[in-house]
């Protein structure tokens, strides 16, 4: 189950819930009872570690160097294979 972080606007209480994702949202603080109860937007908690396709596929890292094009487009350039 998530959990969703909601803070009320009149008093600026805070407080994390543990809800099912089909639950209605809160909307009444626990603490004043005024109904500015609202979800905040919060970064998600999880973090990719390991082997897998993350660091394989994804992740970066050093990309193979490619030779400048041939300025004459004839193959005759010092970094060119002649054809």
């Amino acid at each position: 189950m998530p959990i969703y972080e909601y803070r009320c606007d009149s008093c600026g209480f805070q407080k994390e819930h543990l809800q099912k994702m089909s639950d209605a949202p809160l909307n009444s603080c626990p603490e004043c009872g005024q109904e500015s109860y609202a979800k905040q937007l919060s970064a998600a908690g999880f973090q990719l570690k390991g082997s897998g396709w993350y660091a394989t596929d994804f992740k970066g890292g050093s990309k193979p160097a490619t030779p400048p094009p041939c300025q004459t487009g004839e193959g005759s350039c010092s970094s060119c294979v002649a054809s």
